[in-house]
């Protein structure tokens, strides 16, 4: 596992693989609805600022579908070419390959005149990194070694293998990319949302490897260490450090900017983060977005160009490539901002990053460039050994997913710099003496610290003697020099030969710059589970402490400290009133201490009552709630601690927390003290903590008496609408006597309709009622009240036989309540659905043939004759509830503005066959209950008794032990049948509506 990699070559002495220059067999398959410019035609399209220049460095035939770039220590451009990026009709085709392709501008004109074609046998490469003897590239399922020792572009054996798993079941969505070198010394990538993997080195057993959504994630060249960084976000294609060693990444669809702390959790486009115990998310680093969030006008964009709102706010949600300016060519006044480029805007944006609170944000700043080609696709941005930015061109007009094909045959690299620059690399870095590399620590352009900090690290790797004066100088630039950027490139080096002791991290715990102390912190706690004196260290720093930034990175670091080592840094940090409502902070400690909060409630309890942070006490007292079942005493403590405490923010989060947490149980231990505490709140003033407590109390077998509780459902007017609704919960709880009458009648009050009509369909007999009252139901439950009849094979008959006879219009049935009647596993059930619904059937024996019909049906003539409203009030009720559409609906699906809105066939095709793309995770499971009923949807988080299932309508809690059986089918939560139940007026308004603006 420790071999060196430069052992690995010579033991693996495979045959040179000789690369093919020739273009690669991948056709065109996007038609050329735009006629496509020159590269001189298009590099006039750029439009700089003042005194900027750009030149063409290479174009094709020399790059076509450049994805990825790095530099070597010479100074070349190492460029990955992907020519089977998303095509499903030809991905496996085995003609079909990507490559790696060298530049190299010898006279410095800012135009590439040497090119060589390194390795052209890949499959899904989407990045490239050179260092320890060879070329690193991302081909997912693995991440690949090239060796090429003697750095002549020419590979020294077949790629080594060094890590596999990574998932490549989404061809078209959200790939692992991005290699970079981190200061740290290990080697950094990225991971998308759509499908989880499990990494490891090949051979390494599926309980021993490391599962990953979207993420930052690592790996140590020579260790061959795996880690997940943090989790969250979209699909990230850009990360750069800043001159303190800070980490961002860039993002799509949702948050563009997000600041990297290790063990965070951020916000996601949708699902649930794998952790089930993290709660709340992280929010995006940025104050500001990139479009026009109240008026997008997505369509737009390619019909008629960027809407004004979304031009002046950057471009678009779209964000590929990312880099902060550290060179030294441009001007300062650029230099430490944040760039990357936007897809549909086609320019890259600016955003300065900022301290803020106890980590940072992004202030949005004029866009430095644009271009108005119309195929510039800018999908990477670096800067290189001269100061200049290059900007890789994918060079396409698709938009989303490459759904209307691809443009393969172009591809461009712009090169920008500040005026002409005629600096080159000094030679070969990697000649240059350790001294000689050690002075260029020191250099502005950040570019050449980079190359010889990694330079020293390989050396320091392969044995090669780094002589004692050597390391007094590094040592001298990480403690003596003025500049703390120097400081910390000193400090890095250090780190990355191995010759920095605990000792002198300890002592640069102390020191004045914010930066230097929290990379103390981090390298004490690099490479595992730090030593015991560490820990104690660390708890003494975190009580003096008063800096938010290295706060965060102390809470960062108790994930890699024993459970017992963390609740005094955790207790230090939550006392910090300045940072109660940060939006990081607060988070981190729960991320660091969670999983040391079920091992042990009682020190749990003493972090609640002393902590600042409201977020904290919620998080602590759910976490230990969840743990009744295997400590019935659990909750004593968070009792005794509201009763004693006068604090009502504190007794209302803790509240909160238990309620959250007993969510979907029936029964639990009730904890000492309660009846008294209880008691006590039901005297006090607070709606809030009297719902909370009535709430609970269900479960712990006391609560209001049921005259009291139906006085309340009952109380339109007296009681407010959420007191009501919780009323009645806690009536369907108990199964009070009576409840299912006064539920019918409360089925038509607007208020509590929904809440009526849910708990209606727990009672097994109540589905005459339920059909008897559907006519003046209230509309807004009349969804609710079919998922009640669908959930049995009994009740499902009775509403199939009132469609038959017509008291129940066919319309008011969705196609998801149709799959799950035929998910009922009654076959006599399911020939009726098809009889009632023959469109069904039809969709059931040929999708292909569906799709055609309505790619006729939906010409672009006839879907403007469509009605928006009521293709609005169609979207609403058939697709509302998981997608988000123009800032209206759900969040368990991808929001659909920024989709190919206009594409017919990419509706069709993603309605018809929405299985065919979608992940293990986001299957459809029916889950079997005691009481009869059959449920279905998406399984989700398990929480102590609980698991969650996410039907298109809500979240349920489920208790665990009122499951009979669960089952996995195939299907998307999102059903094949969704237009079935419509008319052909129907499908056309809905059509309009998502195709609108």
């Amino acid at each position: 596992m420790r071999t060196t990699l430069l052992f690995a070559v010579a033991v693996f002495a495979f045959p040179i693989v000789h690369a093919n220059d020739e273009f690669p067999e991948a056709p065109d398959t996007q038609e050329e609805t735009t006629k496509p410019l020159t590269p001189k035609e298009a590099l006039a399209k750029l439009q700089l600022p003042e005194g900027f220049e750009a030149t063409v460095f290479a174009a094709e035939p020399e790059v076509r579908q450049p994805i990825a770039q790095a530099f070597d220590a010479r100074g070349r451009l190492w460029v990955a070419e992907n020519y089977t990026y998303a095509d499903r009709k030809i991905l496996h085709n085995l003609e079909l390959r990507d490559r790696i392709v060298v530049f190299e501008d010898k006279d410095n004109d800012g135009r590439a005149d040497d090119r060589k074609v390194f390795w052209d046998d890949g499959i899904r490469l989407t990045s490239v990194e050179i260092g320890f003897g060879g070329v690193w590239a991302l081909c997912p399922p693995q991440l690949l070694f090239i060796p090429d020792a003697d750095e002549d572009a020419v590979p020294d054996g077949d790629p080594i293998v060094m890590l596999d798993g990574f998932e490549t079941a989404n061809t078209r969505h959200n790939f692992a990319n991005g290699l970079r070198w981190g200061p740290d010394g290990w080697l950094y990538g990225r991971h998308g949302i759509l499908a989880s993997s499990e990494v490891g080195r090949p051979g390494t057993p599926r309980e021993r490897r490391t599962v990953l959504n979207c993420s930052i994630w690592r790996f140590h060249p020579t260790r061959f260490d795996f880690e997940v960084v943090a989790s969250g976000t979209t699909n990230a294609w850009g990360h750069d450090w800043d001159e303190f060693g800070q980490l961002f990444f860039i993002n799509t669809v949702i948050g563009h900017l997000w600041h990297v702390v290790p063990g965070a959790h951020y916000e996601r486009m949708y699902g649930e983060d794998l952790d089930p115990h993290v709660y709340r998310l992280i929010p995006q680093t940025a104050d500001h977005v990139h479009w026009d969030e109240k008026n997008e006008n997505w369509t737009d964009l390619r019909k008629k160009g960027l809407s004004e709102g979304t031009n002046l706010a950057g471009g678009g949600h779209a964000h590929s490539g990312m880099m902060i300016y550290l060179g030294d060519n441009w001007p300062k006044e650029y230099r430490g901002d944040l760039f990357t480029l936007n897809l549909n805007g086609r320019r890259a944006n600016r955003d300065a990053l900022k301290r803020k609170g106890a980590t940072y944000t992004g202030v949005h700043r004029p866009d430095v460039f644009k271009s108005d080609d119309l195929y510039f696709r800018g999908i990477e941005i670096s800067y290189g050994p001269d100061g200049g930015v290059y900007v890789l061109d994918w060079s396409d007009i698709g938009e989303c997913h490459e759904n209307d094909g691809l443009h393969r045959s172009s591809g461009r690299i712009f090169k920008i710099t500040h005026g002409r620059t005629i600096r080159s690399v000094p030679g070969d870095l990697s000649k240059l003496s350790n001294d000689d590399l050690v002075h260029l620590l020191s250099h502005e352009n950040d570019w050449y610290p980079r190359i010889a900090r990694r330079l020293l690290q390989e050396r320091a790797h392969r044995g090669v003697n780094i002589a004692e004066g050597t390391i007094r100088k590094i040592l001298q630039i990480a403690t003596d020099s003025k500049n703390v950027r120097h400081q910390l490139r000193g400090l890095w080096t250090l780190h990355a030969i191995g010759e920095i002791a605990d000792e002198r991290l300890y002592r640069l715990l102390a020191d004045e710059s914010e930066h230097i102390r929290l990379w103390a912190v981090k390298l004490l706690t690099d490479a595992g589970q730090p030593s015991g004196k560490t820990a104690r260290v660390l708890q003494v720093i975190a009580s003096a402490e008063s800096d938010g930034l290295v706060l965060v990175h102390l809470a960062s670091a108790m994930d890699r400290l024993a459970h017992d080592d963390r609740w005094l840094i955790a207790q230090s940090i939550a006392k910090r009133k300045e940072f109660r409502g940060d939006p990081v902070l607060p988070k981190m400690v729960w991320y660091g201490i969670e999983p040391a909060v079920a091992a042990n409630p009682r020190r749990a309890v003493a972090l609640l009552s002393s902590s600042e942070f409201p977020d904290l006490r919620y998080f602590i007292a759910r976490r230990i709630t969840e743990t009744l079942d295997e400590n019935e005493g659990a909750v004593d403590g968070l009792v005794q601690y509201m009763h004693g405490v006068p604090d009502y923010a504190g007794r209302l989060d803790t509240l909160r927390g238990i309620a959250d947490a007993l969510r979907g149980w029936h029964r639990a231990a009730k904890p000492k003290g309660w009846d008294e505490f209880a008691q006590t709140i039901r005297q006090s003033r607070s709606d809030a903590a009297i719902g909370l407590v009535d709430q609970i109390s269900i479960v712990f077998g006391d609560g209001r008496s049921t005259d009291e509780l139906i006085k309340i459902a009952r109380g339109k007017g007296r009681f407010s609408t959420a007191f009501r609704r919780r009323a009645i919960q806690s009536l369907v709880k108990s199964k009070a006597e009576g409840t299912a009458a006064l539920l019918t009648n409360l089925a038509q009050d607007r208020d509590v309709s929904t809440a009526a009509v849910a708990g209606l369909g727990t009672f097994p007999d109540a589905a005459p009622e339920s059909l008897k009252s559907f006519g003046p139901i209230h509309r807004r439950a009349r969804a609710t009240a079919v998922d009640a009849l669908v959930a049995r094979p009994a009740s499902a008959a009775l509403l199939l036989d009132a469609v038959e006879k017509g008291s129940v219009p066919k319309i008011q049935i969705s196609a998801f309540q149709l799959i799950r009647v035929q998910l009922l596993g009654n076959e006599e059930l399911s020939e009726r659905v098809r009889k009632l619904w023959p469109e069904l059937r039809l969709l059931e024996e040929d999708k292909l043939a569906q799709i055609e019909k309505h790619r006729k049906l939906l010409t672009i003539e006839r879907i403007k004759t469509g009605n928006l409203e009521r293709g609005k009030e169609l979207f609403t009720k058939t697709c509302g509830s998981c997608h988000k559409l123009f800032g209206e609906g759900g969040t368990i699906a991808p929001e659909l503005t920024g989709a190919q809105r206009d594409n017919v066939d990419y509706w069709l095709e993603n309605i018809f066959d929405p299985s065919a793309i979608v992940p293990e995770d986001y299957r459809l499971s029916t889950v079997v209950l005691q009481d009869a009923r059959v449920l279905s949807g998406v399984l989700g988080a398990r929480r102590g008794r609980t698991v969650e299932l996410q039907t298109p309508t809500e979240k349920l809690a489920l208790d665990r032990e009122s499951i009979v059986s669960t089952t996995k089918t195939a299907k998307s939560l999102m059903p094949d049948a969704l237009l079935s139940t419509l008319s052909e007026e129907q499908i056309v308004d809905l059509f309009a509506y998502l195709m609108s603006r």
